[in-house]
Protein backbone atom coordinates (compact mmCIF):
# COMPACT_ATOMS: atom_id res chain seq x y z
CA UNK A 1 0.00 0.00 0.00
CA UNK A 2 2.89 2.27 1.05
CA UNK A 3 4.74 1.80 -2.23
CA UNK A 4 1.54 2.54 -4.24
CA UNK A 5 0.97 5.55 -2.62
CA UNK A 6 4.68 6.39 -3.40
CA UNK A 7 4.23 5.56 -6.47
CA UNK A 8 0.86 8.22 -6.87
CA UNK A 9 2.83 10.70 -5.57
CA UNK A 10 5.75 10.39 -8.52
CA UNK A 11 2.38 10.72 -10.80
CA UNK A 12 1.40 13.41 -9.50
CA UNK A 13 4.46 15.06 -9.64
CA UNK A 14 4.70 14.32 -13.56
CA UNK A 15 1.14 14.99 -14.55
CA UNK A 16 0.99 18.70 -12.58
CA UNK A 17 4.05 19.78 -14.80
CA UNK A 18 2.23 18.64 -17.79
CA UNK A 19 4.40 15.21 -18.24
CA UNK A 20 3.60 11.76 -19.79
CA UNK A 21 3.40 8.92 -17.53
CA UNK A 22 3.22 4.90 -18.51
CA UNK A 23 0.84 2.88 -16.37
CA UNK A 24 -1.03 0.24 -15.40
CA UNK A 25 -4.97 0.68 -16.18
CA UNK A 26 -7.57 -1.47 -15.31
CA UNK A 27 -7.29 -3.22 -18.95
CA UNK A 28 -3.93 -2.80 -20.92
CA UNK A 29 -0.75 -0.74 -20.24
CA UNK A 30 -1.53 3.00 -20.93
CA UNK A 31 0.02 6.16 -21.77
CA UNK A 32 -1.09 9.17 -19.52
CA UNK A 33 -1.40 12.48 -18.87
CA UNK A 34 -3.91 15.68 -17.28
CA UNK A 35 -6.71 15.16 -19.95
CA UNK A 36 -7.31 19.14 -19.69
CA UNK A 37 -3.74 20.03 -20.74
CA UNK A 38 -3.66 20.59 -24.51
CA UNK A 39 0.80 20.34 -24.24
CA UNK A 40 0.68 17.02 -22.39
CA UNK A 41 -2.06 15.34 -24.90
CA UNK A 42 0.01 16.80 -27.90
CA UNK A 43 3.01 15.06 -26.10
CA UNK A 44 0.80 11.66 -25.96
CA UNK A 45 -0.09 12.08 -29.65
CA UNK A 46 3.85 12.51 -30.73
CA UNK A 47 4.72 9.45 -28.58
CA UNK A 48 2.20 7.53 -30.86
CA UNK A 49 2.84 9.12 -34.05
CA UNK A 50 -0.91 9.41 -33.92
CA UNK A 51 -3.29 11.61 -36.16
CA UNK A 52 -4.90 13.96 -33.64
CA UNK A 53 -8.17 12.74 -35.75
CA UNK A 54 -7.95 9.73 -33.73
CA UNK A 55 -9.32 10.03 -30.74
CA UNK A 56 -7.71 9.20 -27.12
CA UNK A 57 -10.01 8.28 -23.84
CA UNK A 58 -9.79 9.47 -20.48
CA UNK A 59 -10.28 7.70 -17.25
CA UNK A 60 -12.49 9.02 -14.77
CA UNK A 61 -13.03 7.99 -10.72
CA UNK A 62 -16.48 8.04 -10.23
CA UNK A 63 -20.13 9.01 -11.66
CA UNK A 64 -19.68 12.15 -10.39
CA UNK A 65 -16.14 12.94 -11.98
CA UNK A 66 -17.97 11.89 -15.39
CA UNK A 67 -21.08 14.14 -14.69
CA UNK A 68 -18.35 17.02 -14.45
CA UNK A 69 -17.10 15.99 -17.29
CA UNK A 70 -20.03 15.31 -20.03
CA UNK A 71 -22.27 18.39 -20.98
CA UNK A 72 -25.37 15.62 -20.44
CA UNK A 73 -24.72 11.60 -19.60
CA UNK A 74 -27.72 9.77 -20.90
CA UNK A 75 -29.79 7.55 -18.36
CA UNK A 76 -28.83 4.75 -20.38
CA UNK A 77 -25.24 4.97 -19.43
CA UNK A 78 -25.33 4.46 -15.43
CA UNK A 79 -27.42 0.44 -15.94
CA UNK A 80 -24.70 -0.25 -18.77
CA UNK A 81 -21.67 0.80 -16.07
CA UNK A 82 -23.54 -0.55 -13.53
CA UNK A 83 -24.28 -4.27 -15.05
CA UNK A 84 -20.96 -4.62 -17.41
CA UNK A 85 -18.73 -7.68 -16.63
CA UNK A 86 -15.77 -6.00 -17.94
CA UNK A 87 -13.80 -2.70 -17.83
CA UNK A 88 -16.64 -0.34 -20.83
CA UNK A 89 -15.78 2.83 -22.72
CA UNK A 90 -18.82 4.66 -23.13
CA UNK A 91 -18.32 7.01 -26.22
CA UNK A 92 -20.35 10.29 -24.97
CA UNK A 93 -21.50 13.41 -26.82
CA UNK A 94 -20.49 16.66 -25.74
CA UNK A 95 -17.78 16.16 -23.09
CA UNK A 96 -17.01 19.88 -21.35
CA UNK A 97 -13.73 21.34 -19.33
CA UNK A 98 -11.76 18.86 -21.33
CA UNK A 99 -8.20 19.78 -23.69
CA UNK A 100 -10.12 20.62 -27.24
CA UNK A 101 -7.29 18.16 -29.10
CA UNK A 102 -8.83 14.92 -26.80
CA UNK A 103 -12.47 16.30 -28.28
CA UNK A 104 -13.59 14.22 -31.79
CA UNK A 105 -14.49 15.80 -35.03
CA UNK A 106 -17.93 14.89 -34.03
CA UNK A 107 -17.47 16.62 -30.47
CA UNK A 108 -17.74 13.18 -28.84
CA UNK A 109 -15.53 11.40 -26.43
CA UNK A 110 -14.63 7.94 -25.35
CA UNK A 111 -14.85 8.18 -21.33
CA UNK A 112 -14.15 4.67 -19.01
CA UNK A 113 -15.25 4.57 -15.16
CA UNK A 114 -12.05 3.15 -13.55
CA UNK A 115 -12.88 0.32 -10.90
CA UNK A 116 -9.10 -0.18 -10.76
CA UNK A 117 -7.53 0.78 -6.96
CA UNK A 118 -4.34 2.67 -8.28
CA UNK A 119 -5.78 3.88 -11.49
CA UNK A 120 -8.76 5.39 -9.02
CA UNK A 121 -6.94 6.22 -6.40
CA UNK A 122 -4.63 8.40 -8.90
CA UNK A 123 -7.23 9.96 -10.57
CA UNK A 124 -8.80 11.21 -7.45
CA UNK A 125 -6.01 12.80 -5.98
CA UNK A 126 -5.28 14.67 -9.90
CA UNK A 127 -8.52 15.83 -9.49
CA UNK A 128 -9.54 15.32 -13.06
CA UNK A 129 -9.76 12.89 -16.07
CA UNK A 130 -6.31 11.01 -17.07
CA UNK A 131 -6.17 10.36 -20.71
CA UNK A 132 -5.51 6.47 -21.61
CA UNK A 133 -3.94 5.04 -24.93
CA UNK A 134 -2.49 1.80 -25.35
CA UNK A 135 1.30 1.71 -24.67
CA UNK A 136 2.11 1.31 -28.10
CA UNK A 137 2.76 3.44 -31.38
CA UNK A 138 0.18 3.82 -33.23
CA UNK A 139 -0.19 1.13 -35.47
CA UNK A 140 1.58 -1.60 -33.55
CA UNK A 141 -0.03 -4.33 -32.15
CA UNK A 142 -1.29 -3.34 -28.47
CA UNK A 143 1.25 -5.06 -25.55
CA UNK A 144 -0.41 -7.36 -23.72
CA UNK A 145 2.05 -7.05 -20.72
CA UNK A 146 5.16 -4.47 -19.39
CA UNK A 147 7.09 -6.68 -21.22
CA UNK A 148 5.93 -6.57 -24.51
CA UNK A 149 6.24 -1.97 -24.09
CA UNK A 150 8.81 -1.26 -27.26
CA UNK A 151 12.34 1.13 -25.79
CA UNK A 152 10.42 3.61 -27.69
CA UNK A 153 7.42 3.82 -25.51
CA UNK A 154 9.64 3.77 -22.52
CA UNK A 155 12.18 6.55 -23.00
CA UNK A 156 9.42 8.71 -24.55
CA UNK A 157 7.42 9.26 -21.21
CA UNK A 158 8.00 10.88 -18.05
CA UNK A 159 7.57 8.52 -15.59
CA UNK A 160 6.98 5.02 -15.66
CA UNK A 161 4.81 3.56 -12.72
CA UNK A 162 7.09 0.69 -10.83
CA UNK A 163 3.50 -1.56 -10.27
CA UNK A 164 2.12 -4.51 -11.64
CA UNK A 165 4.68 -5.45 -14.20
CA UNK A 166 4.02 -9.57 -14.26
CA UNK A 167 0.60 -8.93 -14.70
CA UNK A 168 -0.86 -9.96 -18.21
CA UNK A 169 -3.63 -7.67 -19.56
CA UNK A 170 -4.89 -9.14 -23.45
CA UNK A 171 -7.67 -7.24 -23.73
CA UNK A 172 -8.77 -3.73 -24.09
CA UNK A 173 -12.05 -2.56 -22.96
CA UNK A 174 -15.49 -2.74 -24.76
CA UNK A 175 -16.13 0.25 -26.52
CA UNK A 176 -20.06 1.44 -26.48
CA UNK A 177 -21.47 5.07 -28.28
CA UNK A 178 -23.89 6.46 -26.60
CA UNK A 179 -25.49 9.48 -28.24
CA UNK A 180 -27.87 11.85 -26.67
CA UNK A 181 -30.50 11.63 -29.14
CA UNK A 182 -30.60 7.60 -27.74
CA UNK A 183 -28.66 5.60 -30.37
CA UNK A 184 -26.81 3.22 -29.00
CA UNK A 185 -23.20 1.66 -31.22
CA UNK A 186 -21.20 -1.46 -29.96
CA UNK A 187 -17.62 -0.18 -30.97
CA UNK A 188 -15.33 -3.08 -29.56
CA UNK A 189 -16.94 -5.93 -26.95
Amino acid sequence: MERMEQEIRNCLDVLKKGGIILYPTDTVWGIGCDATNADAVDKVYQLKKREESKALICLVSNFKMLEQYVEEVPEMAYDILKYAKKPTTIIYDKPIRIAENLVGEDESLGIRVVRDTFCSDLIKKLKRPLVSTSANVSGQPTPQSFDQITPQILKGVDYVVNLQRSKKSPRPSAIIKLSNDGQVSVIRK
